[in-house]
């Protein structure tokens, strides 16, 4: 097959397009779309690789993460959420009593709790001696200070929000700027504002009480944003470590929970020059590099669905219902899986997933950041030059195969893609995109399909075209679905041939205008045509007002005898409507005659170098015009061979006659086949038929006498002055044939 010049182009043009689709801008529509399919497949691969990304049992248990549930048992115990501080002030001292290592609280604490004894001091009109005693009480009814006290006893991180909502807070709501000095460092000579990393203009905080707090008692007050980033599709797949306001950099709530359980003081940034920026590369916590994307962020290592962490209901923790032991030495994030409480989003392992348990996962990444999952920096270079020499290879010699080689290139292709994406995942932790590489490869292929069929198509027009001279188009149709079940080769088989004639055409034709006929003709034809063809009969040729079908070539037909007959009275029937028209036009009544012989014949494509036909010969072919032409000397519209009767064996008979044809020494027997004949009558006629070939002339004279006066057939008629003649001759050698001279 010789190069398609067109399809190599537009392969080309196509492997182009998606190269640019996968370098345009994240914030592009284009880019959007694909970034949401690509999130599609990472689903479908963290879920199969899901277990290759985990650590070993024992590794998983040396590193204890808690998730400290305010379930919907927390909230039928201990009343509807948000507690009274002091009731988390209470869980915070069972915690610390259990000795865990860090309570990271993933919950807001940017509003002030009300202290009653300042509502009583600042509503009412007091006594100086009353107020005093008040003010000496405040302190032990302020739940926000006794709340303090309690994180004071155990390493705690609350949670803060940084975002870009520009919205003025209410004045319950705490906005600090530079809270605490940040943890995190930068590289020598570049500041927060050179870094790559998200900035974020509004910081929303713990309430400054808290701060008081840290300062006066040196409480180690620590804290992480919360913020959730979620994907194009609203999926959560990847999470910033790191975000900027102003001048500093903080750290999230899992980050800062590991850097405060590894006891280290500051986390260093690692980035690389650009100009007057610095893009992010990675950190350094608890001796260990962390690598990063240009923005700060890793791809979440979701240990698996929802609970796979332990879970303790927040209630147990405050009614000393849990074991110590399940808390020693842990990080516990304090946080809600309660439908309603606005904590349940969509992740790759779950639709409904608690954002707390988000948290765990990425803990449990950063304290073991050999299973983090990490995307090249040259990934654009490395993607353009796979799409490139993909898109090359397929576009220049994808098109010289056939149509199944093509479909199992492509599949081998696309298995060969993922199997090698799979492996670098699962090896070498790499997340390198997908979507880009399936869609260039399934669009050259499609193009290719295409292309090839439509060729095919053309291919199978032009056959078709040329071969409507021999065959019906249905025929053809097969033909080319399965070429190899035909033969156009001349060859001899067993068949079915019809010969259908209007009686008397000349005479009918003589009282008609040219047109007339014509018209005639087309509207008696048609239907005809369309009868043999809906019986699987081939048109061999049209004579005129005569038509010669046969049954059984160029396609095989086990039932062409069957096809035939079943034809045959369609058309009579269908004679009786087409008069019914002719006479509304004045036309005068058409009758036809129809023969039908089965046997061995010749068929193929047979003629001269000028015209062609595919066509069949033989004495089986010539009987059935003999059987067409003794129609209406019988006066019946319907003649089949002996053969054709003894094939079709699930059809009526009437014997018609024993006949020699002319140019045949040897007798046939002719029958008529029916569908419908009262039973009397048709004893009655193989009692006359037995007693004519016996020569009992009295009883055979009586019986086709009654036979005639019953039914009117010109056959019986015959059989009668036939009875006459033979009566007076000596028949001592007779074989009870006729002898027709004229064809």
């Amino acid at each position: 097959m010789k190069l398609k010049p067109l399809t190599i182009l537009l392969g080309i043009i196509l492997t182009a397009f998606i190269i640019l689709w996968q370098l345009s801008a994240n914030t592009s529509p284009a880019k959007i779309t694909l970034n949401k399919l690509e999130g599609i497949l990472y689903d479908l691969r963290l879920n199969l690789l899901n277990q290759s990304i985990a650590l070993p049992a024992q590794n998983h248990s040396q590193t204890k993460i808690v998730i400290v549930d305010i379930d919907e048992k927390s909230i039928a115990e201990q009343g509807r959420f948000p507690w009274d501080r002091k009731t988390l002030a209470i869980l915070v001292d069972k915690l610390a009593a259990a000795n865990t290592a860090v309570v990271a609280f993933d919950i807001m604490f940017s509003e002030t709790q009300h202290n009653p004894v300042e509502e009583i001091l600042y509503s009412l009109y007091l006594s100086p001696q009353t107020k005093q005693q008040l003010v000496q009480i405040r302190s032990k009814f302020d739940a926000d200070l006794i709340f303090a006290n309690s994180l004071a006893k155990t390493d705690s991180v609350l949670a803060m929000q940084l975002d870009d909502s520009g919205m003025r807070q209410p004045q319950h709501i705490v906005q600090h700027d530079n809270l605490q000095t940040s943890v995190v460092l930068t590289p020598a000579n570049v500041t927060a504002q050179q870094t790559s990393v998200l900035s974020k203009s509004t910081m929303r905080a713990a309430i400054d009480k808290l701060k008081i707090q840290y300062e006066t008692d040196s409480f180690r007050f620590n804290q992480g944003f919360i913020n959730s980033i979620p994907d194009d599709d609203g999926s959560i797949r990847r999470a910033a470590l790191l975000l900027r306001h102003k001048d500093n950099i903080y750290p999230s709530l899992a980050l800062e929970a590991v850097r405060t359980y590894s006891f280290e003081n500051q986390i260093k940034v690692e980035s690389k020059p650009a100009g007057d920026y610095a893009f992010i590369t990675g950190l350094w916590l608890n001796q260990s590099f962390v690598p990063t994307d240009a923005y700060g962020r890793i791809w979440i290592p979701y240990q698996g669905k929802q609970a796979s962490f332990r879970y303790i209901s927040a209630t147990d923790v405050i009614n000393d219902r849990v074991d110590p032991e399940n808390l020693a030495g842990a990080i516990a994030f304090v946080g809600t899986s309660a439908a309603g409480l606005a904590d349940l989003i969509e992740t790759p392992v779950g639709m409904q997933y608690p954002g707390v348990e988000v948290h765990a996962n990425i803990a449990y990444g950063l304290l073991h950041p050999e299973i983090l999952l990490t995307e090249p920096d040259s990934v654009d270079a490395i993607i353009t030059l796979f799409l490139l020499l993909v898109g090359l290879l397929l576009s220049l010699f994808l098109n010289r195969l056939n149509s199944i080689a093509m479909i199992l290139v492509a599949t081998v292709t696309i298995a060969a893609c993922i199997g090698l994406n799979l492996l670098l995942w699962h090896y070498w932790r790499l997340v390198l995109p997908l979507t880009g590489c399936l869609l260039l490869i399934f669009g050259i292929s499609l193009i290719n399909l295409i292309s090839g069929y439509l060729a095919e198509s053309f291919q199978k027009n032009k056959i078709k075209n040329y071969f409507e001279q021999y065959v019906p188009a249905a025929h053809i149709d097969k033909m080319l679905a399965s070429p190899n079940k035909v033969s156009f080769a001349g060859e001899r088989k067993q068949m079915t041939v019809l010969f259908a004639d209007i009686r008397d055409f000349t005479r009918i034709s003589e009282g008609l205008s040219a047109g007339e006929v014509k018209q005639l003709l087309n509207e008696y034809l048609s239907p005809i045509t369309k009868i043999i063809l809906d019986n699987q009969g081939t048109i061999d040729k049209y004579v005129g007002d005569m038509v010669m079908a046969f049954w059984g070539a160029p396609l095989n037909d086990p039932k062409h005898c069957q096809h035939a007959i079943d034809a045959a009275f369609e058309m009579i029937e269908a004679t009786r409507k087409i008069n019914a028209e002719f006479a509304k036009k004045g036309w005068p009544k058409i009758e036809i005659g129809i023969g039908i012989n089965t046997g061995e014949m010749n068929v193929g494509d047979m003629g001269s170098e000028f015209r062609r036909a595919y066509t069949v010969i033989g004495d089986s072919v010539n009987l059935a015009s003999r059987l067409e032409s003794l129609t209406k000397f019988y006066g019946v519209n319907f003649l089949v061979s002996q053969k054709t009767k003894q094939t079709a064996t699930e059809f009526k008979y009437l014997l018609i006659d024993k006949v020699k044809v002319k140019g045949k020494q040897q007798a046939i027997s002719v029958y008529q086949p029916i569908k419908f004949l009262d039973e009397q009558v048709m004893h009655l006629h193989e009692l006359a038929y037995r007693a004519y070939f016996a020569q009992d002339w009295e009883n055979a004279r009586l019986l086709f006498t009654s036979l005639f006066e019953q039914t009117q057939y010109k056959v019986y008629q015959i059989f009668l002055a036939r009875i006459d003649v033979l009566s007076q001759q000596n028949l001592d050698v007779w074989d009870g044939s006729y002898s027709h001279q004229d064809k």
